[in-house]
């Protein structure tokens, strides 16, 4: 027997599932912008002799990964978190460009300055993405579309980079939005549309529902919005757990969370169960790279660094263990990444049983005045 769970978006809910009622709040008018393909549009930008042409920013060493692919690359299948050798593979003409943080940087604070004309309200994702909650903003524009509009055009008169726009009535919308007219466009998903949109949607688009846990849904016969909606609170909680509540109420567009401004990350991780319990140190070093990839390819794509590198072992008779090592200065590199993570695994042989899981993460952080957004799915 699962336990009822309490609803936190019961106010704008009636009795009946699913219903949306007259709220005592006003109905909040949520803006998500996403900066298009941002480093490759920075390097293009800055490098006109890379304009119209398949870019990468990223290193093309045998074990590099791209951190981010121009619209030419993405046409040949190239996208973020690929190994560089599939990238150059699918796209022999890829011209892979070395990261500038800094500058990634410096122009997100120039962006997130013109975010705060319009709203003090602003909660960063990562350099390129952020919500903005534009109920009552600071030019007292009365439709969260123009506020959008207006935001992008400054946007490319200052920077010269495009951003597309999705607005909503919650962030799980317009997140989703979003992502419907990209480069350079916006999509408004209302109150009457919202349902019908999530509804029609393969579980695998919604945000927050990585591979894994879409192909767990697919096998259990959820593809679309719909599935979910149709399935039990109980249902969802006992397959998925505290996720399984937030599943059942986007499958009916409802998403009650704030635009929270100025949270601090604490920590970057990811971590993976295995399907055979792994029993030498060779099989978990080799397990622990896709593990390695997946956070170091966020730190590339938000620019952060940390100092503490924690290992999470979870043995065959689940029993946890964590162990740490605080550096003295920021991982700056992959490789450093990855010989902290394996000299802390190697500190644990011999072993004597077998391991079902291995996680990695980042932390102490160099984003100690830095927003951030919440924890960015990690699924392997």
């Amino acid at each position: 027997m699962i336990s009822p769970v309490h609803n936190p978006y019961s106010a704008i809910l009636t009795s009946g599932p699913g219903e949306q009622s007259s709220t005592p709040e006003r109905q909040r008018r949520i803006v998500h912008v996403d900066l298009d393909a941002f480093y490759a549009s920075v390097e293009q930008r800055d490098s006109p002799g890379l304009r119209g042409k398949p870019v990468a920013v990223g290193c093309s060493r045998e074990r590099g990964v791209v951190a981010a692919a121009s619209y030419e690359a993405r046409r040949f299948g190239v996208h973020s978190a690929m190994p560089s050798v599939t990238a150059q593979r699918k796209c022999p003409d890829l011209i892979f460009v070395k990261p500038r943080f800094d500058v990634y940087r410096e122009i997100s604070r120039q962006i997130r300055e013109i975010f705060y004309e319009y709203t003090p309200l602003v909660e960063p994702l990562s350099l390129d993405e952020a919500y903005l909650d534009v109920t009552e903003n600071l030019k007292g524009i009365a439709y969260a579309t123009q506020v959008a509009r207006e935001i992008r055009a400054k946007i490319w008169q200052e920077t010269q980079l495009t951003a597309s726009a999705g607005v909503s009535f919650n962030k799980f919308l317009a997140k989703m939005a979003s992502d419907q007219n990209k480069p350079n466009g916006q999509f408004v998903i209302t109150p009457e549309t919202g349902p019908g949109f999530v509804e029609s949607l393969p579980v695998g688009k919604f945000h927050g529902i990585g591979p894994a846990t879409a192909r767990k849904m697919n096998e259990l016969g959820i593809v679309t919005g719909l599935d979910l909606k149709a399935q039990s609170l109980g249902f969802l909680q006992e397959r998925f757990g505290k996720a399984g509540t937030h599943y059942y109420w986007i499958a009916r567009a409802v998403d009650h969370r704030p635009v929270q401004a100025d949270r601090i990350r604490k920590s970057i991780g990811a971590e993976n169960t295995f399907e055979k319990d792994l029993e030498s140190f060779e099989d978990m070093k080799s397990a622990l790279q896709p593990i390695i990839d997946k956070v170091w390819q966020h730190c590339e794509q938000t620019g952060v660094r940390g100092r503490t590198v924690t290992l999470k072992v979870k043995f065959a008779d689940f029993q946890q263990i964590t162990r740490s090592r605080t550096l003295p200065s920021y991982v700056e590199s992959r490789a450093g990444f990855e010989q902290a993570g394996v000299d802390l695994l190697r500190q644990l042989f011999p072993l004597d049983k077998s391991v079902r899981l291995l996680g990695v993460s980042l932390s102490a952080l160099n984003t100690d005045e830095e927003p951030e957004s919440p924890q960015l799915s990690l699924e392997l």
